[in-house]
C-alpha cells in the first residue's frame, strides 16, 4: 500500500563518478520532475563539496570563526585519516559559552557531539531527512568507508524532498 503512494520509490539508476569521493555510486540520473527530485542520492547533493574538518585538538574559538568564514553551521571532527571523531554546531558553542566556557581555551573534544549519527553517500535525500528529523539534528556526516565526504544539512533539501517527508510524516501520523 505504502509504495503505491510512494511512486518515486523505484526509479531507473545510473553509475555517476563523484570526484569529491573519488568512486563510482549507484545514483539516480540528474533530478527531475519525473522523479520529483525526492530521488536524489546523497552523492549527488554533495558532489562538489569540501567539508570544513578540524582535529579534537583545535579550539571552540577557532572552530567558531572558522565556520563564520565559510558561513557554515558545522564542523567535522576528523584524525589525519578523515576518520569521523565527532561533529561540532552552532548548538554546542551556545552551550559552551552557556557553562562560562573560554572559547579560546575549550577544546573541541571536550565540546562536540561523539559518535554522531552519520549517512551513506549512495542513500537517498529522504533518508537523510528522515533521520535528521528523528534524531532532532540539522546536520549529517556522509562517510564512506570509515572516512568523511561530505556532510548534509537541512538547508540542502529542495521543496519537493521536503514535501516527501511531510507526506510521509502526515501518514505515519494517521495509521498511527
Amino acid at each position: 500500500m505504502i509504495l503505491l503512494l510512494l511512486p518515486w520509490i523505484n526509479q531507473p539508476r545510473s553509475h555517476l563518478l563523484y570526484p569529491c569521493i573519488g568512486k563510482a555510486f549507484d545514483v539516480s540520473s540528474v533530478p527531475s520532475k519525473e522523479n520529483g527530485m525526492a530521488n536524489r542520492h546523497i552523492a549527488f547533493i554533495i558532489k562538489d563539496q569540501n567539508p570544513l574538518m578540524l582535529r579534537a585538538d583545535d579550539s571552540v574559538q577557532h572552530a567558531c570563526q572558522a565556520m563564520c568564514e565559510r558561513r557554515v553551521g558545522a564542523v567535522l571532527i576528523t584524525d589525519a585519516a578523515r576518520q569521523l571523531q565527532g561533529i561540532f554546531t552552532g548548538r554546542d558553542a551556545a552551550q559552551v559559552m552557556a557553562r562560562g566556557g573560554d572559547a579560546p581555551a575549550v577544546k573541541l573534544a571536550d565540546a562536540m557531539t561523539v559518535k554522531p549519527d552519520t549517512i551513506a553517500p549512495d542513500k537517498r535525500a529522504i533518508d537523510a531527512l528522515r533521520a535528521m528529523s528523528d534524531g532532532g539534528y540539522r546536520h549529517l556526516p556522509v562517510v564512506d568507508g570509515g572516512k568523511v565526504v561530505g556532510i548534509v544539512s537541512r538547508g540542502d533539501f529542495k521543496g519537493l524532498e521536503l514535501d516527501r517527508l511531510e507526506e510521509e510524516t502526515s501518514l505515519w501520523e494517521r495509521i498511527c
